[in-house]
């Protein structure tokens, strides 16, 4: 049998282009006019997120306003030695920092799962959308709204949650003023603003699960626990190895807007992260330099968080990132 049709390098195929050649050029080309109407995103992000990068010079200079960005007088490392000075308060922010996101972490990061998996084995269609609805409509208050809303709930004297409390029979607790309270209060609203917003990329991924794998199960004689450890979970292992990823980036962010709203200098001991350190340093003591140090400090550390945590995860057998 002759295989000159189907060798590349014969004369009747030199010199022509396989239509597979580029095909990822193709898809591009099918795809135009859809890139045509990203690109408005682009020019944003290009002009708002790339163009001002080149202000990350300032952690290497001496800046100053009068002289502008170029001509301020370049000082090497001299800001970030900065920051490890006992009295500079970095260190302390960076513990309460990571502290926090800890915490965020192993009671934040499980609770959108669990509730998803909640809202999943509902059956009355009815009660179901309402109880997502009540869950969704916190995340779309600001934290500004959010921070009276809980110095109103949560007063020591007047708020409905330690007139409970004193009517069980204990003291009431001051939530927002007590640094053994403070980031307690911090998780618990944290995951009531967020818990039920972070539920709609679980839902979608369990709506997506093969009903059979439930029939073939009930068959095998599968309790409901034993389908969600066997098929729910691993169902949605992806999506969470891929959320874990982004949300091990976020370890340097304690939650600016929730602590700059909620704290106060009773908690600034327990409650002053790098973010509300950075507001002061910058905005408050016009330290530009070394406010520019302390975020470029912050976003290389997190940018080599994801690519470890990416390691680990395609690692172990999941999905990366990248």
């Amino acid at each position: 049998m002759s295989t000159t049709a189907t060798n590349p390098d014969t004369p009747l195929t030199k010199g022509k282009t396989s239509p597979n050649r580029h095909p990822v050029w193709n898809q591009y080309k099918k795809c135009s006019y859809l890139f045509l109407m990203l690109l408005p995103v682009l020019i944003w992000y290009v002009i708002f997120c790339y163009v001002p990068m080149y202000g990350i010079v300032l952690a290497f200079k001496d800046f100053k306003p009068v002289l502008g960005i170029f001509d301020s007088p370049w000082v090497g490392f001299k800001n970030f030695e900065l920051l490890w000075d006992p009295y500079s308060g970095f260190v302390p922010a960076v513990k309460n920092t990571l502290i926090i996101s800890f915490y965020h972490i192993v009671f934040g990061f499980p609770a959108p799962i669990i509730l998803a998996l909640l809202f999943n084995e509902l059956r009355l269609q009815v009660f179901k959308r309402v109880a997502q609805t009540i869950s969704y409509l916190p995340h779309f208050f600001s934290w500004v709204v959010m921070a009276g809303l809980l110095n109103v709930i949560l007063s020591p004297s007047t708020g409905a949650v330690n007139v409970i409390i004193q009517w069980i029979g204990f003291d009431p607790i001051y939530f927002l003023g007590d640094k053994e309270w403070f980031r307690f209060t911090l998780i618990t609203s944290g995951i009531w603003k967020e818990v039920g917003w972070g539920t709609i990329i679980y839902l979608a991924a369990l709506a997506s699960v093969d009903p059979h794998l439930y029939e073939a199960a009930v068959m095998d004689g599968a309790s409901r626990w034993k389908q969600i450890w066997y098929i729910t979970l691993p169902s949605l292992l992806p999506v969470i190895s891929l959320l874990f990823i982004l949300r091990i980036g976020h370890l340097l962010d304690g939650g600016f807007d929730q602590i700059f709203n909620l704290y106060n200098p009773a908690v600034t001991e327990v409650s002053d992260i790098i973010d509300t350190f950075v507001y002061r340093a910058g905005l408050t003591s016009m330290q530009y330099s070394f406010a520019t140090t302390v975020g470029l400090f912050k976003n290389v550390i997190a940018f080599m968080l994801i690519l470890i945590t990416n390691y680990v995860i395609k690692k172990s057998g999941q999905e990366g990132l990248i």
